[in-house]
């Protein structure tokens, strides 16, 4: 059995991780780590909906010296800037490391230091990580000991554009990224936009021209273009609890056809499990599962491609996607303990 341990464990993320490590049939769930307020505090007395089933009690970071050397894997889930503080050391214990945050998901200080405004304390651990994206980078997930798993945003736009971008079929200066998220993207803490008065019946793109993400999202699909690629990416909020829908537009190089793109797309993540395409997907089809679901359609008229996709939030955006990446560094099928359907309607 693989040993794990969550810090983070109180928020949105750290909970899901929880519940599907606590069903993972691989996975023995050691201990879980929580802020300060929750010491002591069992999961059960956190979250009702574990009653019965997780009576662990939360430890702080206070305590990672000790733990850290009874698992075999950690999961990290915490804002930007904390985690990089604790990896270096939980590496030397032997322990694999899964980020969900964001301090190692770029391989470049000067893009993180941009868009974070955090210098990294260890520029070899740093350089180290993998990208968490397996449908992108999973012979190099497979050899690594530590994974920055991606953001939820980018997860839905790297996988939405991928295809056009790694087959050079838009131009790589014009892409539009339209991102829709229900509110539990923001995380559990109180703030004014999330609050139900806020929200309720109503939706409202916010940081419109500098979401953090979107240097996540040009920094992987440049990568991935072997040049620059400039995305605008506006990020929305809408009533809803879980779940994205990113709308991605291309300007075409050359004219094609909707059906030639869905096919193009189908055999560019064949063999991939949790990528399904279909026309129209929808964030209730892809509920509490690890999917990222895609569409494509092309305005023949005006030579433009409209790729839409969409994922839980907190599953292939998150807690998923985190165990999609361990399983693939343990040998194991990557689909392990994550084989559930969706819930509908």
């Amino acid at each position: 059995m693989i040993k794990a341990g969550v810090i983070g464990a109180g928020g949105y993320a750290g909970v899901n991780l929880v519940s599907l490590l606590l069903r993972h049939p691989e996975v023995e769930l050691k201990w879980v780590v929580s802020e300060e307020a929750h010491k002591g505090k069992k999961m059960s007395e956190l979250f009702p909906h574990l009653t019965d089933i997780c009576d662990l009690a939360c430890g702080t970071l206070d305590d990672m010296a000790k733990l850290a050397k009874q698992a075999d894997v950690i999961f990290l889930a915490l804002p930007h800037g904390i985690a990089l503080n604790y990896v270096p050391d939980i590496l030397k214990t032997g322990a694999k490391v899964v980020d969900l945050g964001a301090d190692y998901r770029f391989n470049d200080e000067a893009v993180f230091k941009k868009w974070y405004k955090v210098e990294h304390k260890d520029k070899e651990v740093f350089k180290s990580a993998v990208f968490g994206l397996p449908e992108l980078f999973k012979d190099q997930i497979k050899k690594a000991k530590l994974i920055g798993n991606p953001g939820c945003y980018p997860t839905a736009s790297i996988l939405g554009a991928a295809p056009l971008i790694k087959q050079g079929l838009v131009d790589p200066s014009a892409v539009m990224i339209d991102a829709k998220s229900g509110v539990s993207g923001a995380g559990r803490g109180v703030k004014l936009i999330t609050l139900y008065c806020e929200r309720n019946d109503g939706t409202m793109a916010y940081n419109v021209t500098g979401h953090r993400h979107m240097g996540e999202v040009d920094h992987i699909l440049s990568r991935l273009a072997g040049g620059p690629v400039a995305t605008t990416f506006v990020p929305h909020l809408v009533p809803q609890t879980r779940g994205i829908l990113t709308t991605i537009y291309g300007k075409l190089k050359k004219p094609a056809k909707t059906a030639g793109l869905m096919e193009l797309y189908k055999k560019f993540y064949k063999g991939q499990p949790f990528v399904r395409v279909y026309p129209t997907p929808c964030t209730k089809s892809v509920w509490f599962t690890n999917y990222c679901d895609i569409g494509v359609e092309v305005n023949e008229e005006k030579d433009t491609v409209i790729v839409t996709s969409a994922i839980d939030n907190l599953i292939k955006g998150a807690s998923g996607q985190a165990i999609q990446n361990m399983n693939l560094i343990f040998g194991l099928d990557e689909t392990k303990g994550l084989e559930q359907i969706g819930v509908f309607p």
